[in-house]
């Protein structure tokens, strides 16, 4: 939350002025307006996250980001921060520059996050799941506004939907349903209806529908493996976390009292989950989240979250992000899983070290 820019206050002003009627109440003093208001909105880009837009440039073939002419230029912090995040995302190779799978990620128009996560989906096999997760969560919000009285319908048709291992699943499953109504109906009327009842916002899932034609001719274009789709079995469903995980490490949350407190492994900062999300409604918290969006604004929500293990985290998350991580208990807990899983893991490989090539084995051993 901030204030208003003086340009803002005196364009509101003009608009409520030409009302003849009613009352216009300024909740800050003038002496507040004419010496502390910033006379103009800050641009965007100064305030945005920058992650893909440097991973453009970097693209375009557009170096020296920090002699960059910009017309509003962003604080050299938040460029170091989009840089850095592009190398945790193994987005940049040791020069600085994109890495082959950083040229790959630039071919989606998405966040280099979901990028991150759909490329990953290709090692994991998940690849049509992790597209309907992409275009949903780019898509405008699939659940409606809800009428005032109506709200308890509203929660009985969506927990129609709800998937047990979080939103990112539920999400899939709205879109598989939406999919059968419209393959079923003779006409969009009956689509359009079936929305209404299930208090579902239509235009956004038929943007969902078309978001997703484009991932999928991206995929084909660029020769993408594709795995044929396998929603709903438990293999399936730990290669979405894995995939989700390859792009969405760094924004992992620990409920740190039990009572939906979410402390943010990154930047310390505590949320609650969405009134919105399955587990709200169902009144379930898990103990480690992947969240998709945080917003301040909206009462410090982190939005679209699924249930993650910290074994699984600590399997797929790049050892210098972790290392980086600032300390808290929640850091102290997964370095004691890294060395729990650490003397077992250790001791095989080199048992199939020894095994397979113990001509080699000591040179690579001490290469390690």
């Amino acid at each position: 939350m901030q204030p208003i820019s003086q340009s803002q206050a005196e364009i509101r002003k003009q608009i409520l002025g030409s009302s003849s009627s009613g009352k216009f109440f300024c909740l800050y003093t003038e002496e507040f307006a004419s010496k502390d208001m910033t006379p103009l909105k800050p641009a965007e880009m100064q305030e945005a996250n920058l992650t893909s837009m440097v991973l453009f440039m970097k693209r375009i073939d557009i170096a020296g980001l920090g002699h960059c002419d910009f017309m509003n230029r962003p604080a050299p912090e938040s460029l170091m921060q989009a840089l850095e995040d592009l190398d945790y995302l193994a987005a940049l190779d040791n020069d600085g520059n994109l890495s082959e799978f950083g040229i790959i990620m630039s071919e989606f128009p998405l966040d280099p996050q979901l990028s991150k996560s759909i490329l990953a989906s290709c090692e994991f096999d998940c690849v049509d799941e992790v597209l309907t997760i992409a275009a949903m969560v780019t898509a405008p919000n699939c659940f409606s506004h809800v009428p005032h009285g109506a709200e308890e319908a509203a929660l009985t048709c969506w927990k129609t939907f709800l998937h047990p291992e979080g939103d990112h699943f539920t999400l899939i499953s709205i879109y598989k349903a939406y999919q059968d109504t419209t393959l079923n109906s003779s006409s969009g009327y009956c689509v359009e209806k079936w929305c209404r009842d299930y208090f579902l916002n239509c235009s956004a899932l038929r943007m969902a529908d078309v978001i997703r034609a484009e991932l999928l001719e991206i995929i084909k274009r660029i020769e993408l493996p594709y795995a044929e789709p396998a929603f709903g079995s438990k293999e399936n469903t730990l290669n979405i976390k894995k995939a989700l995980l390859s792009g969405y490490f760094m924004q992992i949350a620990r409920d740190v009292d039990g009572s939906g407190n979410y402390l943010m492994l990154t930047h310390k900062q505590v949320a609650q989950l969405h009134p919105l999300s399955g587990y709200s409604i169902t009144k379930k918290m898990p103990e480690w989240v992947l969240f998709h969006k945080f917003s301040i604004p909206e009462n410090n929500y982190i939005r679209i979250t699924s249930e993650i293990s910290p074994e699984l985290f600590m399997q797929l998350v790049p050892q210098y992000y972790f290392s980086n991580l600032p300390p808290s208990e929640s850091k102290d807990i997964l370095q004691q899983v890294v060395d729990h899983l650490s003397p077992v893991s250790t001791m095989n490989k080199e048992q199939q070290m020894c095994e397979t090539c113990p001509e080699t084995a000591e040179q690579r051993c001490t290469l390690q």
